[in-house]
């Protein structure tokens, strides 16, 4: 999904903010949790990035991992960019390896979005906005002052995803997208394999 999303359909407006049909959303997730095979080509992109953002939700602890999320929130109050820089790569180093590499095609595709924000209208705000309650939150955090604070760190994570992640996340998935065309995937089987192997 990270790849389809990546490679063919960043140019579309207000993904991951529009909601799609819950009943279309039930019937892909039954798909993909039965192994079935899912040509994503015929699925409505807001229906993938919707189950996407469900998938995320549930990872259980959530990707940053409860443990943490005080400490996140943190780098939001340190000094200058390069502080928060260096505090957010010392925090990833307390995560699981599978995380880490997780969040690096996840903030590649996100960035990748954003780079099309003149188009789809997603800039990191956005974003971050309609992704933070997703990847970084705490079921007894729901404090306005909790809320801004993820909002803003996820936006900074963005912001800095180069920096942070390393500027190869930019072709983690092969080939950038460079148009919004029904054409078919390609690359993503051998993608897919690399990040298992990783």
């Amino acid at each position: 999904m990270h790849s389809f999303i990546n490679q063919k359909r960043p140019f579309t407006e207000s993904i991951f903010r529009k909601s799609a049909s819950i009943k279309s959303c039930s019937v892909l997730q039954k798909k993909l949790n039965c192994g079935d095979t899912v040509n994503l080509n015929d699925e409505p992109v807001l229906v993938i990035s919707s189950v996407l953002k469900d998938f995320l939700r549930n990872i259980q602890g959530n990707l940053f991992t409860a443990s943490l999320y005080d400490k996140w929130l943190d780098v939001i109050d340190q000094g200058n960019e390069q502080e928060k820089i260096t505090s957010t790569q010392r925090h990833l180093d307390q995560l699981p390896r599978a995380n880490v590499i997780f969040m690096r095609y996840l903030f590649g595709c996100l960035h990748n979005i954003e780079q099309h924000s003149s188009s789809n209208q997603m800039t990191a705000y956005n974003l971050s906005l309609c992704i933070s309650p997703s990847i970084l939150c705490l079921s007894n955090s729901g404090s306005s002052e909790n809320f801004s604070k993820q909002i803003s760190f996820i936006q900074f994570l963005m912001e800095n995803c180069l920096k942070i992640f390393g500027e190869d996340i930019t072709s983690l998935f092969g080939e950038s997208s460079v148009s919004s065309d029904n054409s078919d995937i390609t690359d993503i089987t051998d993608n897919s394999e690399k990040f298992s192997a990783l």
